[in-house]
């Protein structure tokens, strides 16, 4: 009867979801009335085989600090004997028996001179813990003590699972399952505990993985998978237990709190970095990891928490545009950088959405005939109103990728539709040269939609130049862009390197990346005067492209004299308002009936062009 008051006692503790180590305790004092002169202990054992002391009201703090953390095995007492044998283990005289060799002078000063083990089983067959009695004299157990060992072992395997029942649901809560770092959950409240304590002097760093999405389209989730673990295992690494978060898909974050968070914080960003470093195996693939970075300080860079963390994803934003890869730390300007990009992304989005984009064209011409070799496409919006707006009122709308595709796709019909008229109207048309943006390679289906849209008009490839700038096509460290270039190549397509000598180019690249045009920048046209650096810049690229069998375009030429410099350096092609400015399909359409180069005779009317 006694028994069973102290099973309904402890199992309504366990119900009550009382905390482990007091439920444990009150088992070991409820067995100790029903056991007079016996002494009670309750140990667990973690999964390397480390015992931990939970319950022991009789015995000495010190005598169990003692025993924390000993590995269980053959001769370790009673307790880590029982355990490691996964069996009840009787020592009736601790002063003789060689289990006790190493640990008789823990427990002889106790008066303790006995004591019987039994190991306490999961529900996956792990023993978790001990259940043991210490006798004053030299015994074992009696017929009553067994009845009340066996159910007081059986609670205490309720109460260690329904703990570890508890522990995971925490772990589910608070941890994320892939990476074993805090979740969102565990982020948020940290950095309400940071802005309350007393000197809130902390640091945010948001990470975003790069080109995850590519991952998941090529090695499916599983490799998308294995690419966040060893992320997000390089940047625990990197900053330190309870610094990182992982808040879900790509996205990860860094708290730092201390005196010198300012500096810290960037530290650590830097050690991030440098972690990335090596390949990371996925799905049986070596991978280069990549991850940009955002921060912001408390109070110098917000002075509440919401503030901070819209200040970290404003600088996190900047660094996906400006320095991918990278990092980079808020500023008080980005605000309003940022809010003018959202409000062209806005201003684009809905003009696709309405359809209000249109194709306008620029002539490009031959210098010693004045002919219309070819073309430049440029997207143009027509507001509501009628005005027609060029692309440098939404060029910050570009660093949106969704944006960005569709007004490619809308671009790439649009141009397909307009040189399948002009060839169909028999006007000797030559070449379009449509830009993409960095976007529309990391969606890693460029080359596809470009010849699905151009066939399903019935207009060959060769009559389409990718125009790419520096900046897209050299900036990009694996190589996606150069892949995808040589695969348009391949169809038929001609590339044009774009607004040359403003980005990352050299010499040098021009070797390493297949181009076949080279568009100089107006910046080097608007000074063309004799012995200028400009000139001398001009004159070696138009040698360089000859030998290189390149052809140079010269871009932003506006008057008669830049026109008549060029020729003389040898440049043979040009585009700018001294010939005309971007224009619509029916003036461009009347432009090209009149000016519009003509091949030789043998050959057809869209062949490549002669000059």
């Amino acid at each position: 009867m006694l028994i069973v008051q102290l099973q309904n006692v402890v199992l309504e503790m366990v119900a009550r979801g009382a905390p482990l180590a007091r439920t444990a305790e009150r088992i070991c004092t409820e067995a100790e009335i029903l056991a007079p002169g016996c002494i009670c202990s309750v140990l667990t054992v973690d999964c390397e085989g480390a015992i931990h002391p939970l319950a022991g009201p009789s015995l000495p703090q010190a005598y169990s600090d003692a025993l924390d953390g000993l590995k269980i095995g053959p001769q370790v007492g009673s307790c880590g004997t029982a355990a490691f044998l996964k069996a009840p283990v009787t020592v009736t005289d601790i002063r003789t028996d060689p289990l006790w060799e190493n640990y008789r002078d823990l427990v002889l000063p106790l008066g303790l001179v006995a004591c019987w083990s039994t190991p306490i089983f999961g529900n996956t067959g792990r023993v978790v813990g001990t259940f043991a009695f210490y006798y004053r004299l030299p015994r074992g157990p009696d017929a009553m003590e067994r009845r009340i060992v066996e159910a007081c072992v059986n609670l205490c395997a309720i109460a260690l699972e329904r703990h570890e029942a508890e522990l995971v649901n925490r772990r589910l809560a608070y941890f994320d399952s892939l990476t074993g770092l805090a979740n969102r959950v565990s982020f948020n409240l940290a950095l309400q505990q940071a802005e309350l304590a007393e000197t809130n002097s902390f640091g945010l760093l948001l990470i975003d993985v790069d080109r995850l999405k590519i991952v998941n389209d090529t090695l499916g989730h599983a490799g998308g998978d294995d690419l966040i673990r060893e992320v997000g295992a390089r940047i625990a690494r990197s900053v330190g237990p309870g610094v990182g978060y992982r808040l879900g898909g790509d996205e990860f974050a860094a708290i730092y709190s201390g005196p010198d968070a300012d500096l810290r914080i960037e530290e650590i960003a830097h050690e991030i970095l440098q972690a990335m470093k090596l390949p990371a195996i996925c799905r049986g693939r070596a991978l280069q990891p990549t991850v940009t970075l955002g921060a912001a300080v408390f109070d110098r860079d917000g002075s509440t928490v919401d503030a901070l963390r819209q200040n970290a994803d404003f600088a996190l934003y900047d660094a996906k545009e400006k320095a991918r890869g990278g990092y980079l730390r808020y500023r008080p300007d980005l605000s309003t950088t940022i809010t003018q990009r959202f409000r062209a992304i806005h201003e684009l989005t809905s003009a696709l959405d309405e359809n209000r984009l249109q194709a306008h064209y620029q002539p490009i011409v031959g210098l010693a005939t004045g002919e219309t070799v070819g073309l430049e496409a440029l997207c143009r919006i027509r507001t509501p109103e009628g005005e027609i707006l060029p692309a440098a009122r939404f060029h910050q709308a570009m660093s949106d990728p969704t944006a960005a595709a569709r007004l490619t796709e809308r671009m790439l019909e649009a141009v397909a539709r307009d040189v399948r008229a002009w060839l169909n109207a028999g006007i000797p048309f030559q070449h379009v040269g449509i830009n993409v943006t960095t976007g529309d390679f990391q969606r890693g289906d460029l080359e596809q939609r470009i010849a699905t849209t151009f066939e399903r008009f019935g207009v060959p490839l060769r009559h389409v130049i990718l125009e790419v700038t520096e900046s897209v096509y050299m900036g990009d460290s694996d190589q996606t862009v150069a892949q995808a270039v040589k695969g348009l190549r391949a169809r038929g397509l001609l590339v044009a390197l774009d607004d040359f000598g403003t980005g990352y180019a050299s010499l040098t690249h021009l070797v390493t990346f297949p181009v076949d045009v080279i568009k100089i920048d107006r910046s080097f046209v608007s000074d063309l005067r004799s012995g200028s650096a400009s000139a001398a810049v001009v004159e070696g690229l138009v040698e360089i492209a000859r030998k290189l069998g390149m052809k140079i375009v010269a871009e932003g030429v506006e008057t008669p004299l830049q026109a008549k410099q060029l020729t003389a350096m040898g440049c043979r092609l040009a585009q700018g308002y001294h010939f005309a400015r971007p224009a619509d399909f029916e003036t461009v359409t009347a432009i090209l009936k009149a000016t519009a180069q003509r091949t030789n005779a043998a050959a057809p009317a869209s062949a490549q062009p002669a000059a």
